[in-house]
């Protein structure tokens, strides 16, 4: 995997590092309005680090600053469909002053590259982009057409990047029936003979909502029954304290069972804490995976100590898991009551595929041919990626950005955490595994 280039040999390897480190030094923050600094520079850097091997990258701009980056490489055999390569540019926002590095600095310590987006996921951009020059470079085409897209937006539901290039740009994707991205392919260490590695096949349905309670405006020191803001803590209260019951999906089903048989101990479902107090730093991941989901996240009331307004609201982010969305809405409603009226603010279907086929062989066979004790398993995303968008144009996604990560390194909290990194080997480790994935997809 290599070709000499200015006197000098250079591989995919050898650069995934620096490209990884380049991207995270563009502030890409998404800050969930119109704006979106750096999403521009990053999709114009994308764009001529393709244009340098060769490719032809085009530049979708969907509202000023909120730009994606999409490029086709051609295949041996144009008559088999096509495999799209997406990623996102944009990330999170992040304080400088809560990390130990800067967020926005790409500095390596500890064996790691530290930043916004190393894992979130500027990491499978960067792997993405070492691969496919390297491939350019030295004339190794893929075994049918690749598309690849940079994409804006993901961290605020996608509107200005896969929404839009699926709604207004669908041609791009001609051919496409399947697809890899985020989150999947990262390790999870059982013992010395055996290191799980996570494919996401299903993710969590969206909707965010705007809950809103009219009351009686007044005087703050007269006896008011009809408070808005009383009122609307109380659901709220209700809607953070509620236990929503377990449901076992099929894809978690396949997960426990795959971890059950990797432990050498039988997962009861219905006896949760036992099984996450098994699966160290990933628990929180897949713990959510078990049930819907309804969490508060803002609260917004009154202008003046003294007064009370007449209306009060909150935000929550709702997920819940493929095949209950009634059930999901219906006790959504019980539990915060007739009083609250409830609007939605950004909704997206939940996802599930089967563990099978042509596509998950060659995953499973570079991973294993890289790593001796690798065993691909099916898992389920708490969140939700840009594959929602890509489901619209009936391709079946995965998540798979491989990684292999140490034990001891809390993967799961490093996505919109403070202190973001990505361990230079599993850039490098990330780099072999898609090439060989390329070669068999």
């Amino acid at each position: 995997m290599s070709q000499a280039s200015a006197g000098k040999t250079v591989s995919g390897e050898d650069e995934v590092v620096d490209l990884c480190r380049d991207l995270i030094r563009i502030d890409t923050s998404n800050y969930g309005d119109h704006s979106g600094p750096g999403e521009r520079k990053a999709a114009e850097w994308v764009a001529e680090k393709l244009a340098e091997v060769g490719l032809e990258p085009q530049i979708f701009e969907s509202h000023k600053g909120r730009a994606s980056t999409v490029a086709r490489i051609e295949g041996e055999d144009p008559s088999r469909p096509a495999l799209l390569i997406h990623g996102h540019t944009d990330v999170v926002p992040a304080n400088a002053a809560d990390w130990t590095y800067d967020p926005f600095a790409g500095e390596i310590a500890d064996g790691c590259v530290w930043g916004r987006g190393a894992v979130d996921m500027k990491d499978m951009d960067a792997m993405t982009l070492a691969v496919v020059r390297d491939r350019m470079r030295s004339g190794r085409k893929p075994p049918r057409d690749i598309v690849l897209a940079f994409l804006a937006d993901e961290e605020a539901g996608g509107i200005y990047g896969a929404r839009h290039l699926v709604d207004k740009h669908p041609g791009l994707f001609e051919g496409v029936t399947e697809a890899i991205g985020e989150v999947g392919g990262f390790s999870f260490t059982v013992n010395e003979n055996l290191r799980l590695y996570l494919v996401e096949t299903a993710q969590k349905g969206m909707h965010w909502m705007r809950l809103t309670v009219e009351g009686t405006a007044g005087h703050g020191s007269m006896t008011n029954n009809d408070n808005a803001i009383t009122e609307l803590c109380e659901a709220v209260g209700r809607l953070g304290r509620h236990q929503w019951p377990v449901r076992v999906t099929k894809t978690v089903r396949s997960f426990l069972d795959e971890l059950s048989d990797a432990l050498g101990t039988p997962l009861d479902p219905d006896n949760m804490d036992a099984t996450l107090a098994k699966l160290g730093g990933i628990a929180k991941m897949v713990g959510a995976t078990l049930r819907n989901s309804a969490a508060p996240t803002m609260l917004g009331a009154g202008y003046k100590v003294n007064v009370i307004p007449g209306q009060a609201t909150a935000h929550v982010d709702g997920r819940f898991l493929p095949g209950y969305e009634d059930e999901f809405f219906a006790d959504l409603d019980r539990i915060l009551g007739p009083r609250v009226k409830r609007e939605d603010v950004h909704g997206d279907r939940a996802l599930e595929t089967d563990f099978d086929g042509r596509l998950v062989e060659a995953m499973q066979g570079a991973l294993k041919a890289e790593d001796p004790i690798a065993r691909a398993v099916p898992y389920m995303l708490s969140g939700g990626t840009d594959a929602k968008s890509f489901d619209d144009l009936g391709i079946r996604c995965f998540g798979f950005a491989p990684l292999q990560l140490p034990p001891e390194l809390d993967f799961a909290g490093m996505f919109h955490g403070v202190d973001e990194r990505v361990p230079v080997e599993g850039l490098k480790f990330g780099v072999r595994v898609l090439d060989r994935f390329i070669d068999n997809a």
